[in-house]
Order: C-alpha cells, then sequence, then structure tokens
C-alpha cells in the first residue's frame, strides 16, 4: 500500500475517534466516516509503518446504521465525528469504547453498563465557544477542522440550540458594520479573538475575547444581543498574547450581573463567565444524582476539581461533611456562595487551590475512611493525586470522566494494574488489586460526538 493509492475495501470495525478500520495487506487502514461492513473506494493519505491513513470516496455498500447528518460542514469541522450514525448505534459504540479503554490501555476488566442515552440528540448544548479569524482576507466565525487551528466557516451548528445563528449572524455582522477584524494567529493583527456564550436557565453570559482594550461600535453589538436575549450579561476579555488559551487575565464587565442563579436538585447555585457547567443539562441532573446516590448519610466526601460546587452540595445534603477543591477562584467563590445560600455552612467547605496540595493535606487530618470524587478535565487527573489516594488507603472513590483513554489510565494506576517502571513508562502488571470496580456507568453527555461523560465507583479491597 502506497500514499495516493486507490483501493477498494471494507471496514470491519470503528476506531477510538468513530472512523472505520480497513485490515488490507498486512496494514491498520484508519478511514474516517466509514462504517463497519461497508465497502468503498479508498485514497490511501499517509503511511507509517504498519499503519496508514485514508478518504473514503464513493460508498458502494452503504451500512444500515449510516443516516444523512444533519450539519452542512460535517466532515470539515471537527466538532463532531459521528453524525452519519443512527444515534442507538452511537450509544453502543461509546458502551464499547470505555470498556475497551479500560481493557487495553488500563489493564482494567469489568462489566460496563448500556450508555445512558442524552435526551436531545441535537441542540442540547449551553455553552457555545467558537474562534474569530481572518482567513484568505476575509473574516471567519466557526470551529477548528480536526488537528488543526484553520477555522470552518460556520453561520449555525445543529448541536447548539437556535440561539446560536443569532449570536454567529450578530458577530459577522458586527464586524461588517464596525470595521473590525477577526484575528490573524500569524500575524497577530486584528481585534476579535473568540465568542464565548453559556445559557443558565434563558439567561445569557456573553463574552467577547478581543486583542485591544478599547473596541469600537460596542453599542452597535449590544443592540444586537439585546434583540437576541432578554436577559443576558457581556464580558470584554482582554487577551493580547499570541497563546492557544481561549481567555486572558482581564474580564470587564459591560452589561448585566456577570452571574445567574438557578436551581437544580434542590440546590440553587450560580454561575459566571469562567464557572464550569456541564454542557448537556439533562444528562447533567442524571449524572450528578447518580452520582449522589453512592454516597451514604454520615460519611465524608471529598469533591475533587469541583467547580462551581453544584454536586459537592448535593453530596453535603446527603452525607456529613463535603470538601470541594476548586483552583479556579470564581469558581471557588460560587461555591462559597452556594453554600451560604443552600445552609451548607459547615457542611459544605470550599477550599481554592491545586487538588494535588489540597487533597493530601484533607487526607492527613481525616485518614483514608473518606470518599473521594474526581471530575478532572480532559487530560485527566495528576498523577500524584492518584498516588495520593492509594497511599492513604481511601475506601471508595468515585470517578467521573469525559475522556475514555485518560480515565482508563488513571483507573488502572488507582488499581495496580497499571504501574511505571524504571524509565517512568506505564506497564501493564498481575499484581493483586488495590481497589475494586464496582461500577462503569456511561452517560452521553456529548451526542453526535466522540466523547463520552463516564462515572465509575471503586471500592478498596481490604
Amino acid at each position: 500500500m502506497e500514499k495516493n493509492q486507490i483501493i477498494t475495501a471494507s471496514a470491519e470495525a470503528l476506531g477510538t475517534n468513530g472512523e472505520g478500520i480497513v485490515r488490507k495487506d498486512g496494514l491498520t487502514l484508519f478511514v474516517p466516516y466509514l462504517l463497519p461492513g461497508e465497502r468503498a473506494e479508498i485514497k490511501v493519505l499517509n503511511v507509517k509503518k504498519n499503519v496508514a491513513y485514508g478518504k473514503a470516496g464513493e460508498i458502494f455498500t452503504p451500512a444500515e446504521e449510516r443516516v444523512r447528518p444533519e450539519c452542512p460542514v460535517f466532515t470539515r469541522c471537527g466538532g463532531c465525528q459521528l453524525q452519519h450514525i443512527k444515534y442507538r448505534y452511537q450509544l453502543r459504540f461509546k458502551q464499547n469504547l470505555v470498556r475497551d479503554a479500560l481493557r487495553k490501555i488500563g489493564g482494567v476488566r469489568c462489566e460496563v453498563s448500556p450508555c445512558v442515552r442524552s435526551e436531545k440528540e441535537y441542540a442540547y448544548r449551553n455553552k457555545l465557544q467558537l474562534p474569530i479569524g481572518r482567513q484568505n482576507g476575509k473574516n471567519v466565525v466557526g470551529f477548528y477542522a480536526e488537528r488543526s487551528h484553520r477555522i470552518v466557516p460556520i453561520s449555525v451548528c445543529p448541536i447548539h440550540p437556535a440561539w446560536a445563528e443569532g449570536v454567529i449572524g450578530a458577530v459577522y455582522k458586527f464586524m461588517e458594520t464596525c470595521g473590525l477584524d477577526g484575528f490573524d494567529e500569524e500575524t497577530g493583527t486584528g481585534e476579535l479573538r473568540h465568542i464565548v456564550v453559556r445559557e443558565l436557565k434563558r439567561r445569557y453570559i456573553v463574552t467577547l475575547v478581543t486583542a485591544v482594550r478599547e473596541l469600537k461600535g460596542l453599542d452597535f453589538f449590544l443592540a444586537s444581543l439585546d434583540k437576541l436575549f432578554p436577559e443576558y450579561s457581556l464580558y470584554l476579555n482582554y487577551h493580547p498574547e499570541r497563546t492557544n488559551v481561549i481567555f486572558g487575565e482581564e474580564f470587564t464587565l459591560v452589561k448585566g450581573k456577570g452571574f445567574y442563579e438557578c436551581t437544580e436538585g434542590g440546590i440553587v447555585y450560580e454561575a459566571g463567565a469562567q464557572t464550569f457547567v456541564q454542557v448537556n443539562e439533562g444528562v447533567r441532573t442524571g449524572l450528578y444524582e447518580r452520582a449522589a446516590s453512592l454516597v451514604e448519610e454520615g460519611e465524608t466526601v471529598i469533591d475533587c476539581y469541583s467547580g462551581g460546587g453544584l454536586l459537592t452540595a448535593m453530596l453535603a445534603k446527603k452525607c456529613g461533611k463535603a470538601y470541594g477543591i476548586e483552583i479556579v477562584p470564581e469558581a471557588s467563590a460560587c461555591a462559597n456562595s452556594l453554600a451560604e445560600k443552600n445552609g451548607l455552612v459547615g457542611k459544605m467547605i470550599n477550599l481554592c487551590g491545586a487538588v494535588e496540595e489540597e487533597l493530601p493535606r484533607l487526607l492527613e487530618r481525616t485518614g483514608g475512611d473518606v470518599t473521594v470524587l474526581l471530575d478532572p478535565p480532559r487530560s485527566g487527573a495528576d498523577r500524584r493525586v492518584i498516588g495520593q489516594i492509594a497511599q492513604y488507603g481511601v475506601k471508595k472513590v468515585i470517578f467521573i470522566s469525559c475522556n475514555p483513554a485518560t480515565l482508563a489510565r488513571d483507573v488502572g494506576l488507582l488499581t495496580g494494574s497499571l504501574q511505571p517502571n524504571e524509565r517512568g513508562e506505564l506497564v501493564k502488571t498481575e499484581e493483586s488489586p488495590r481497589y475494586r470496580v464496582e461500577l462503569a456507568e456511561p452517560f452521553d453527555m456529548f451526542p453526535q460526538t466522540k466523547w463520552v461523560e463516564t462515572l465509575m465507583l471503586l471500592n478498596r479491597i481490604k
């Protein structure tokens, strides 16, 4: 098999990114958007040792699972990978994805429950985050293409509610009318870098990320937002650095409260522009209620990477005491306010700091007779955190993760099925496990994408 060669072959399985896997001539060929059982014309794009990458052309035998995508830029935009697959098969794919990641990456063999479906297959996201750039002399607003910083322009996104189309149109009109440009990463020129909008129970927090402090024509943009949203806040975020980070450090509130109160699971909470809130409200409710059901009255729970404190408060209502650890000051402040509003002061204690620094201090005081809940970012938990949990012999661990690969790594390290060798590389072992997996349950927080949220429960083996 050679680069640019045209072959005809069939896919036999799906890879971790939802791509079709073809076995041919001793090579494993990955072909995006090709489904198992489909026979297609494939152009070979790259060959590396025993692995190759290709692009599907004409599909001669479409699979029963194939459907027409709703997005006009699907396959070009990097946001979704599974719109061409019927939803029930997406759920099956994600169940298998979690099971295979635990086994292949972490050396953990356990039952994985069927993936909990999302009530909404589309229009489920409560957060819009789009880069604004300048390409080929034109302003563009959209999503990055897969594995690149090339923006694919969009006017609508089916996995976002209808208000997103209005926001995108308003940004384009703002730039056109007021003579503003999107940010050019190569030259460092242009005024507008990102538009970020979060919906909180039909109230909206809009953040416009700019490369300049003084932005002309802002009244025009405010007038557009007035027509779109009945209640909203607008922040300007000043970000002059040429980095990939979305936000700079300087936020200026231009209009509105900046924070909004919501109620969920009997808890009154508030969130701001930087507060982490799960993007699928319906699935989040089911996930948090299920997680809270895994703790018992009277026990102590340490909620790591606790964000704005919503789940910490749900745990505190049920257990004896709940600690929340969060590094973002704004989110930690929201959690403190939440504790006061819900009468949980003294029962819900929030610590602002890094988990790897605050967790050992708590474990030193409480001992291992606690439950630790880990809900880390996509990159997973710090390896020091896993070591601290094992060192203190924490009795019960609850994981919430949006990345099966890093979840499998972290669970493998915790159970002992993965251990670093003398070079620091992780290798599988056959040693007696430290923890037993009691539950592995995927939740489809992100329909139409390869991502899946997973809830796991592990008990220490005495």
